[in-house]
């Protein structure tokens, strides 16, 4: 059997009152195996957004998020994608047809989160 690979997307919320966001992270969920990665470059473009206080809070949850998402299984992922609150939003888990590679992590990354200039 072909292992599952799905990913949520994590996003600060600029304005909640006309829901804009920016992506900041992904999730990676390789059947039972759950992966966190971020962007410190689109969280330090939050900071010049937010307001002290806000990015501070969000600053916290994106490293919480980092440290328990390795605990967690992916219906915990469903569940923050329904109750999240108003500075962070998570897409539901989106199943894609790619192997669980690091190749294909980075990709997912590249074309959701942030993809270093070229030099």
């Amino acid at each position: 059997m072909k292992p599952q690979f799905q990913y949520s997307l994590v996003y600060g919320l600029l304005n909640l009152a006309t829901t804009e966001r920016l992506s900041v992270g992904v999730i990676y969920v390789n059947n039972d195996e759950i992966k966190f990665k971020y962007s410190r470059k689109k969280m330090d473009a939050l900071k010049l957004i937010m307001n002290g206080s806000e990015h501070s809070f969000l600053s916290r949850i994106i490293k919480n998020l980092d440290n328990s998402c390795k605990k967690e299984s992916p219906s915990y992922i469903n569940y923050l994608a329904r109750y999240s609150n108003n500075l962070i939003q998570f897409s539901p888990l989106t199943t894609i047809d790619l192997e669980p590679t690091p190749k294909n992590y980075k990709w997912l990354f590249e074309t959701y989160v942030y993809k270093k200039p070229d030099k």
